[in-house]
């Protein structure tokens, strides 16, 4: 029996998944990196799970409200501040999926980026989709050699006003995020 962790930054993400020979575990990391990271790692250690799928909310600077995203690929964007001093600032988990045999043509894969603060105006970024916690949680699950996903639902555009229409739109968020859950089950 597949054991899947289902992350969630904050209740207001949260829904629930029902797959057929499947147990779900579920944990709300908080925002931020460090709660994110301590959180999973926790989880971790007791679920022992076959994969951890952070689902949530995103923002965005070229996409559309409502796209959803399949991220493999995460960029911490306050360490690439510091990459010039050799610091790791970028985490692939495509090979640890890929070997595990898990998580094939879920969606439009798409880059997130990940920093300690909620982005409220326009800026050059590497990525598709912006949030606080998924290079954290790709960090502790490539340490803990479990294999790591992120889906994210586009709640807003980066600079325009973005608290607002985040917390407007964490209701579809979930509606969307749930249904794409809900016909995925054929593709683990």
């Amino acid at each position: 029996m597949l054991k899947i962790l289902i992350t969630c930054a904050v209740r207001e993400e949260f829904f629930e998944i029902k797959w057929p020979d499947t147990e779900v575990y579920y944990v709300l990391t908080g925002i931020g990196k460090a709660k994110a990271a301590y959180r999973v790692a926790e989880a971790i250690n007791h679920v022992q799970p076959d994969l951890v799928v952070n689902a949530g909310t995103a923002g965005t600077i070229v996409h559309q409200v409502g796209d959803i995203f399949v991220c493999k690929t995460f960029v911490d964007r306050d360490m690439a501040k510091l990459k010039d001093f050799g610091l790791e600032s970028e985490i692939s988990t495509t090979e640890l999926l890929s070997d595990k045999g898990l998580c094939k043509e879920w969606g439009r894969e798409g880059i997130c980026n990940t920093g300690d603060s909620f982005l409220t105006e326009e800026s050059t970024l590497q990525g598709d989709v912006v949030d606080m916690e998924a290079y954290a949680q790709a960090f502790v699950c490539r340490d803990k050699e479990v294999p790591f996903i992120a889906v994210k639902y586009v709640t807003d555009i980066v600079g325009k006003n973005s608290v607002a229409h985040w917390e407007d739109k964490l209701k579809d968020a979930r509606t969307a995020l749930s249904h794409f859950f809900s016909v995925l089950y054929d593709k683990i």
